[in-house]
């Protein structure tokens, strides 16, 4: 039951940090949404064999979030969380990929292990950004950003529904996890013969949940649709460090710094 209650105060652990009062949290919602994509556009859009040049974009997230005053350790453990999709993802490049690339003394470098290093600092940074952007700005928030750029409005309610009963179902899960262990006090968990009578309760329960969540929001108005409460729009200021940023974006990505650095440093 302290690991279900503990995953429910991670997933509201980045929302709360949303709430702080600074420049990066006090940015509008859709300047941070753009420049977010535009990070992550220009991030994965390096070859994969390219790692150098994807090392000056660590300073990014560096200042976002010395800005923000974002702990670091709640976004490396969930980045941590993404990190194995990428490594099997990309464990295939150190087999097919044998070609040598680097002689470093007697170390030898293959292509493959590029491609697996570039893989997984682009997912790094990637996911690194993305929280970065969810940890200064609040779900509602950027929900509404995501209107204002004409995303469909289902999608959104897609969107804002998922996240929301994420905490819901988790909720659910401890109060018949705890009903368990009180029927089964020497348990020290669910019995493999109950856990499909456990997970088809819980379906159900939360079947049940998200109906009554649904006639109370109908009760509170809600006919399908998300409205403005007020329209936020790009002024001149925001649109001065949307060109601000990506003008940066744009000059780490087409001039590699690393190299340019290392040759100075050598010669």
């Amino acid at each position: 039951m302290a690991s279900i209650n503990k995953s429910i105060i991670q997933i509201t652990a980045l929302e709360d940090l949303a709430h702080k009062d600074t420049p990066l949290h006090r940015l509008q919602p859709s300047v941070k949404l753009i420049i977010t994509v535009i990070y992550v556009l220009t991030v994965i859009s390096f070859r994969p064999d390219t790692v150098s040049g994807l090392i000056p974009f660590i300073c990014f997230p560096v200042l976002f979030m010395i800005i923000g005053e974002i702990p670091f350790q709640p976004l490396a453990v969930r980045c941590v969380l993404a990190l194995p999709f990428a490594f099997f993802a990309g464990i295939s490049n150190l087999i097919i990929s044998r070609d040598v690339a680097i002689h470093i003394g007697k170390l030898i470098i293959t292509e493959g292990m590029i491609s697996f290093t570039s893989l997984l600092l682009k997912t790094v940074l990637t996911v690194m950004i993305i929280l970065i952007l969810v940890s200064t700005t609040s779900m509602n928030d950027l929900l509404y950003a995501l209107i204002a750029f004409h995303l469909p409005s289902l999608i959104v309610i897609q969107i804002m529904m998922t996240y929301r009963y994420m905490s819901v179902l988790l909720e659910e899960a401890s109060v018949m996890y705890h009903a368990y262990l009180l029927r089964a006090p020497m348990e020290k968990g669910i019995k493999l013969n109950d856990m499909g009578s456990f997970l088809g309760q819980l379906i159900l329960r939360s079947f049940d949940r998200a109906d009554r969540i649904y006639q109370a929001m109908k009760c509170r108005g809600f006919e399908g649709s998300i409205g403005f409460s007020k329209k936020d729009k790009l002024g001149v200021k925001s649109w001065i460090v949307i060109v601000i940023v990506g003008f940066f974006l744009l000059i780490l990505r087409f001039v590699n710094i690393s190299e340019m650095i290392g040759r100075v440093w050598i010669s």
